[in-house]
């Protein structure tokens, strides 16, 4: 699909799009032809990442879990509609269980699974009007295994369940909703960890492939899943994980 445009005319949002995964989606989507908003909280950043991109790309600076100022935000995406969200923004707290509080779980699923229900409500009626609709949520392959990290592997799991829900409910209207599940790639979040050799080993022995991801090697998946050609593809997850959930 690399500059096919298939997504020419389209008007998408991608959440933490300032680096890393996000931004890479970011890019893929304005190479297929999509206008797209770049969100997270640092303008400067998100200033920097469009001036990388280029033409079709856009700052949309707001916190996601702060419901006023993504009313806000959502009012200004009204003036022109929205084809595509892509939820991509996900923290994480690696604590363990005895070091964690009630208001930390609460947190965590403030931003990786409150947040993106709240998008995805207000985008419907977006994606209605301009008769295009198209979810991908970011979630992880610690949706279906674990390692401890309980934060994270919970509000992922709740995220995969609520891809699940929003396709059963949406699909009448003709939006999709599917999900994109990565693996272990070395973006900058992960860069400790991609230098340690103990890792790299694990996943030498763990995955098919036998390596970390490249951050670019999400993208293809997530504009596939944002493009007519997947029309009849929803409530979807795909592992991009080079083979670690079936190798063992």
């Amino acid at each position: 699909m690399t500059g096919t445009g298939s997504l020419a005319g389209r008007i998408a949002l991608v959440t933490g799009a300032a680096r890393g995964l996000g931004f890479e989606i970011a890019q893929r989507l304005a190479e297929e032809g999509a206008t797209v908003w770049l969100n997270g909280r640092e303008p400067d950043a998100l200033e920097q990442a469009v001036k990388r991109i280029g033409k079709g790309s856009r700052v949309l600076a707001f916190d996601i879990a702060d419901d006023a100022a993504t009313a806000a935000a959502f009012a200004r995406l009204a003036e022109e509609g929205l084809d595509i969200l892509v939820n991509n923004v996900g923290q994480r707290d690696r604590r363990p269980l005895v070091q964690l509080q009630r208001e930390d779980m609460a947190a965590m699923l403030a931003t990786n699974l409150v947040a993106p229900f709240d998008l995805a409500r207000r985008v419907v009626p977006l994606m209605q009007a301009r008769k295009y609709g198209r979810i991908v949520n970011i979630t992880s392959i610690a949706a279906d295994i674990a390692r401890g990290d309980v934060l994270y592997t919970a509000s992922k799991g709740g995220l995969a369940a609520l891809t699940r829900a929003l396709a059963a409910e949406l699909g009448i209207t003709g939006i999709t909703v599917n999900a994109v599940a990565p693996g272990y790639f070395a973006t900058e979040a992960n860069e400790e960890m991609a230098g340690d050799p103990g890792v790299a080993e694990h996943l030498a022995r763990r995955t098919s492939l036998g390596r970390w991801g490249e951050p670019g090697e999400i993208a293809g998946a997530v504009a596939f899943l944002a493009s007519p050609e997947a029309s009849y593809i929803t409530g979807h997850t795909l592992a991009v994980d080079g083979g670690y959930l079936t190798h063992f």
